[in-house]
């Protein structure tokens, strides 16, 4: 699945990922390839790009939005912070 995660400043990443979660409004969520279309509103919290099973990169968002269409997930948030 292709995922492009943006913020005003700048593009956080983009590359070919096995999945990510997220943290919506209404509890913690998880995309993974060929996902069913969907627009959903992001809020504060802990974000997780799986690049593979063993592989994995976290970041801390401030809230935003999620798109899913044709195998590609694009993330809009405010702000993110790489934890380790």
């Amino acid at each position: 699945m292709q995922l492009d995660i943006l913020t005003p400043e700048h593009k956080v990443y983009s590359g070919t990922v096995y999945g990510v979660q997220l943290p919506g409004i209404e509890g913690s969520f998880e995309i993974l390839e060929h996902h069913a279309p969907m627009i959903a509103t992001l809020g504060k919290g802990r974000m997780k790009i799986i690049k593979d099973k063993s592989t994995t990169e976290i970041y801390e968002i401030t809230g935003g939005f999620v798109e899913v269409l044709n195998n590609k997930a694009s993330v809009l948030i405010e702000g993110a912070t790489a934890l380790d």
